[in-house]
């Protein structure tokens, strides 16, 4: 079933999406990024925003608590495209959903955003490691003259992707993800919202219900795309601009990181109502087999135990035969099970990666096979911490 989806999706994700450009407007862009002790990268940051080629934007740094140089950094950038908003403790730190939506809050009872239409007010939510493309906004921008859009969501990629075989297998995660699951979803209706490189439509986020846009999730981004498209608005995915951020280098953190998304994606099983309820068939469909992808997961991380045991299973009887353990044609269908979506993640990669080119693509897609095996140790750790009442942030490091 799964290898059914997938299929789909590839091919629709080949699909071209015709964009119409109906409300040519000047609009207002606010970059905005939730900081916990960041520090080590959110100079790098800042410095891409405010240098963009764009002329009407700004960056407000929501400092959620940090004990580091995090405040010190944003007050010393540009002076009038860059605003700090601090939160202090007993409020701070309760989750980046809690922050962002504390800086619309603040947007909102400062007038900075005094004269200008809720419709022409994009919010962007930039990780402090993000580094956003120059043309990132040209490239978005063009999105919003339709006035059903509500969000965009840009690619991810990882800038220190050259750093190893983990940063390369993230960076091939993300660009498979965009290209072939988001691109597809365009057709669909259900492009979902990142963390990081999400652009939304301030009067979109104003029809949302609930004390602010983002939920106290952990995947509070995930519950906003939802919530969105359960609003009526449309969501898009640009595949011509990037945000690029850090990829984890410890495998520990890595599953760390990934038994947050994990629990988060578990949490959204709540959502369900609302999308039988609210959303078009079509759409609902996709949301709710994307929604079940932890249970599915879970399942799943029992195939390959099984697999040892009949492997086993096959040399003992082989032995005890005194016959050859396995012909070549034994081997040839897992290996088309398993390996076939190999090629064609290969072949899309090596489109964003042309110096690496189509076969050492193809051969890295293969060993990405693999890598998709730490999705059951951090589903498992996920699925500990939600039956045990865990929900703290474990919030990534930077290096």
């Amino acid at each position: 079933m799964a290898g059914c989806y997938n299929t789909s999706l590839y091919l629709l994700s080949r699909r071209r999406i015709r964009r119409s450009r109906t409300d040519r407007r000047d609009r207002f862009y606010v970059f905005l990024l939730a900081c916990l002790n960041e520090e080590k990268v959110l100079s790098e940051s800042l410095a891409r925003i405010t240098s963009l080629p764009a002329r009407n934007f700004m960056a407000l740094v929501i400092d959620d608590g940090s004990d580091d140089r995090t405040s010190e950094i944003a007050l010393a950038a540009h002076p009038t495209l860059v605003r700090l908003h601090r939160r202090t403790p007993p409020n701070a730190r309760r989750g980046k959903g809690a922050a962002l939506n504390d800086g619309v809050r603040h947007l909102r009872e400062s007038g900075l955003l005094a004269g200008h239409d809720p419709a022409d007010v994009v919010l962007c939510v930039v990780d402090a490691d993000g580094r956003l493309d120059p043309h990132v906004v040209q490239s978005v921008d063009p999105y919003f003259d339709d006035p059903r859009t509500g969000a965009v969501q840009v690619c991810v990629r990882m800038y220190n992707r050259h750093l190893g075989l983990l940063a390369r297998m993230q960076d091939m995660e993300f660009v498979v993800y965009g290209d072939v699951f988001q691109s597809a979803r365009r057709s669909i209706g259900s492009v979902g919202m990142g963390g990081n490189g999400q652009f939304m439509r301030l009067s979109a986020l104003n029809t949302l219900d609930g004390d602010g846009p983002w939920s106290d999730s952990l995947t509070e981004d995930l519950d906003l795309g939802v919530r969105l498209i359960a609003k009526g608005w449309t969501n898009q995915h640009c595949t011509t601009a990037a945000v690029s951020q850090q990829a984890v280098l410890s495998l520990r953190r890595l599953i760390r990181q990934r038994s947050r998304w994990f629990q988060g994606h578990l949490q959204s099983a709540g959502l369900v109502p609302l999308i039988l309820r609210d959303v078009p068939t079509r759409a609902a469909l996709d949301l709710l087999y994307h929604l079940s992808s932890p249970v599915l997961i879970l399942l799943t991380s029992l195939l390959p135990l099984s697999f040892l045991v009949a492997v086993g299973a096959t040399t003992v009887a082989s032995v005890q035969a005194g016959q050859p353990l396995v012909s070549p044609m034994w081997l040839l269908g897992p290996y088309l099970l398993s390996f076939t979506a190999a090629y064609a993640y290969g072949f899309v990669y090596a489109k964003r990666e042309r110096k690496l080119g189509l076969v050492r693509s193809v051969l890295l897609a293969h060993v990405f096979v693999f890598y998709g095996y730490i999705w059951f140790a951090a589903g498992w750790w996920g699925f500990w911490r939600l039956l045990t009442g865990q929900r703290g942030w474990l919030k990534t490091a930077r290096t």
